[in-house]
């Protein structure tokens, strides 16, 4: 991928969005679709802030202008010309990010890596708002990522062994204010969950998420990419999953035909996000959330209609 032009100084009134864009630079040759999308972000958020100031203005004139530059690079690229694939490329990767931090973290092993991959996934999940308002369970993530970040941040600093897994989130945690979390450096290759760590539901603590106890699969949700974990064995502390409340199949889509129903490529898109949404909730055994998506693919494959 050709060099972009660099960008002028940053505007202090700009601080809010300088990880973003780091984040867009760090991209660039590794995942351009995500660079352009951290780039994007930062240039919605930024229109917000201010859009009159001459500095800011030149700035924003030139991001403009890298922006202008990827869009012609990825022109054939369909995470960019069609939103729907975008927005599961951003979520897949940011999970991905998520979901390595926090395998890594329940095994106990904290270290730079892992800081970053949860500060990042929390700033990619920032990202995914320029196709639209969160989902509730993205913005738990990006909380979650979030304080995770500076939480084991500032106990490596201060000589603190980290809890593992959750714990309460102390609420006056600003980790955007965080220099040292946002400039670690990401691994050299996008990391991939780890086997090693298991999920062990007497982990969790009695403190708040937000007043939410964090519930098993909290932290894997169906829409993560990652792969099955291998096997690691019973021990003598895993607690069995509690019996799940499958929903009901609705008798309708038995019935339906497809019939004259003319299909878009966009609904053959969501047709497929519902379908991994629904493989990956089963890696999970999240029997409900699969049967949900399977009736959602099944419902627009038949009529057409969500």
């Amino acid at each position: 991928m050709a060099a972009l032009a660099p960008l002028p100084p940053l505007p202090a009134q700009f601080k809010s969005i300088q990880h973003h864009l780091r984040t867009a630079q760090e991209h660039d040759k590794r995942d351009p679709v995500v660079a352009y999308y951290c780039r994007l972000y930062a240039m919605q958020t930024g229109m917000k802030i201010d859009s009159k100031t001459p500095e800011c203005r030149k700035f924003l004139s030139k991001l403009m202008d890298q922006l202008e530059a990827l869009k012609k690079q990825l022109g054939d690229n369909e995470a960019v010309t069609q939103e729907i694939v975008g927005c599961a490329h951003l979520e897949n990767y940011a999970l991905k990010m998520f979901l390595y931090a926090d395998n890594e973290d329940r095994a106990g092993r904290f270290h730079k890596n892992m800081i970053k991959s949860f500060y990042t996934a929390s700033l990619l999940i920032d990202v995914i708002t320029v196709f639209g308002e969160l989902t509730d369970e993205n913005v738990k993530h990006r909380k979650y990522a979030r304080w995770k970040a500076t939480y084991i941040h500032n106990c490596l600093k201060n000589g603190e062994t980290p809890q593992a897994g959750p714990v309460g989130i102390d609420e006056d945690n600003d980790v955007e204010e965080n220099e040292d979390v946002g400039a670690t450096s990401l691994p050299t290759q996008p990391p991939q969950p780890s086997s090693s760590s298991t999920y062990d539901p007497s982990n969790l603590a009695p403190g708040s998420y937000s007043g939410i106890q964090i519930p098993p699969g909290a932290h894997a949700p169906a829409n993560t990419p990652a792969e099955v974990p291998h096997s690691t064995g019973v021990t003598s502390n895993t607690v069995q999953p509690s019996p799940q409340t499958v929903p009901a199949i609705d008798p309708d889509l038995y019935a339906a035909s497809q019939g004259d129903v003319r299909l878009t490529p966009e609904d053959f898109a969501r047709a497929q996000k519902y379908c991994k949404y629904a493989g990956s909730a089963l890696q999970y055994e999240d029997v409900g959330t699969a049967v949900q998506n399977l009736q959602k693919a099944l419902r627009l494959l038949t009529t057409g209609r969500e």
